[in-house]
């Protein structure tokens, strides 16, 4: 049967680039992207696909509950993946009230408009439910910390989320649990580890680093750099959520990881290492962009001594030393293996970082959301 979806978060780094995926990989299907666009949500990442005549771009928000109800009647929703979330731990530690707000009552919100269309008024006319899935995107931070020596996650390790990010994604991974087993709403929920790739909001790690070396700025290192995550090209996870979709039991989680821990130091380092070889090899292949005319200053920061720039800075508060993901369920029970490693998919993120700076640069400028 062909599906209708609808993506809430879909202008976000992980939304669009499984909304890209899905659309190529499932040409039969409709997509429905549902997203306020508070910060990090960016129309122009949906620019590849917007002439789609499958594709449909609504603005609002997810705690709507009419217009949520009135996107999933009207259009014959029976498939939501839940990207929408606010998710920078930096940010929740200054302000933790849109994480409560947006990840928590949120996901209630689309909870109780999935249950009431897909379940209610079907009995209440004497019909069957719908056929339907929930599928909740979560992450691996919602398990805590693990010390350098401990067994990576697995589904069945205990929630202990140390940040109000982490916490705000755990209350809202049960709320989905619960509304499984109360009301019989058939969910799913995949919870994935640290991702990378195109369309990356540039606050975050590795964004950050290319972007400020190709601007010449310092590259600040939480702490001594030895925090150590798995790290997941993005399209893998899109992937990942696909098979979960596909042949995932209803009621379960999923891990869902890169098989890729890295310190943050060491990240940092690779970066700086490659920019030098991709900078230039992109500035002889597309001259259109007219690359280091544009960034001069990259010149001399790209040279050798990019890993100059690296500073070390107070830690983040809380700060989790390491996540690893362990997948074996997913891959035993799914087929899951990711296509990329961490050097192949970031040779990819950093190319399309360098032919890409128009999109990066609007959201340094503040112009990204302009109309």
């Amino acid at each position: 049967m062909n599906k209708t979806l609808l993506v809430t978060g879909g202008a976000g780094f992980i939304g669009a680039n499984f909304v890209h995926y899905w659309l190529e990989a499932n040409p039969q299907d409709k997509v429905i992207v549902l997203d306020a666009l508070t910060y990090a949500g960016n129309l122009k990442s949906l620019k590849p696909v917007e002439s789609n005549p499958n594709f449909t771009f609504v603005k609002g928000d997810i705690c709507n509950t009419e217009l949520v109800e009135k996107l999933l009647d009207e259009n014959k929703v029976n498939t939501i993946v839940h990207f929408a979330a606010e998710s920078h731990v930096d940010r929740s530690i200054t302000g933790p009230d849109a994480f409560i707000e947006t990840n928590i009552l949120g996901t209630y919100s689309l909870l109780k408009s999935a249950k009431k269309l897909w379940i209610d008024e079907p009995k209440a006319k004497g019909n069957d439910p719908i056929a339907h899935r929930f599928h909740h995107v979560s992450t691996d931070e919602v398990y805590g910390t693990l010390a350098p020596n401990d067994p990576a996650f697995t589904e069945d390790t205990a929630y202990a989320p140390n940040s109000p990010y982490s916490a705000s994604k755990a209350a809202s991974d049960h709320l989905v649990r619960a509304y499984h087993h109360t009301y019989g709403l058939e969910v799913t929920t995949s919870n994935c580890s640290n991702n990378y790739g195109p369309y990356h909001f540039p606050e975050k790690l590795i964004p950050l680093i290319i972007t400020n070396i190709l601007n010449d700025k310092p590259l600040p290192i939480y702490g001594d750099g030895q925090q150590v995550r798995d790290w997941l090209y993005v399209e893998d996870h899109a992937r990942g959520i696909e098979l979960v979709l596909k042949k995932g039991c209803i009621g379960e989680n999923y891990n869902i990881g890169g098989h890729n821990e890295w310190a943050n130091i060491d990240i940092v380092k690779l970066i700086c290492q490659q920019m030098n070889k991709q900078f230039a090899k992109t500035c002889q292949s597309n001259e259109s962009q007219n690359l280091a005319e544009k960034f001069p200053q990259a010149l001399s920061a790209i040279n050798g001594k990019a890993e100059e720039l690296i500073i070390y800075v107070t830690d983040r508060a809380g700060h989790d030393r390491r996540y690893a993901i362990d997948a074996t369920k997913t891959n035993n029970e799914l087929g899951y293996k990711p296509k990329e490693s961490f050097e192949t998919g970031f040779e990819k993120t950093l190319v399309w970082y360098l032919n890409n700076h128009p999109w990066w640069q609007s959201i340094l400028d503040g112009t990204y959301q302009d109309k």
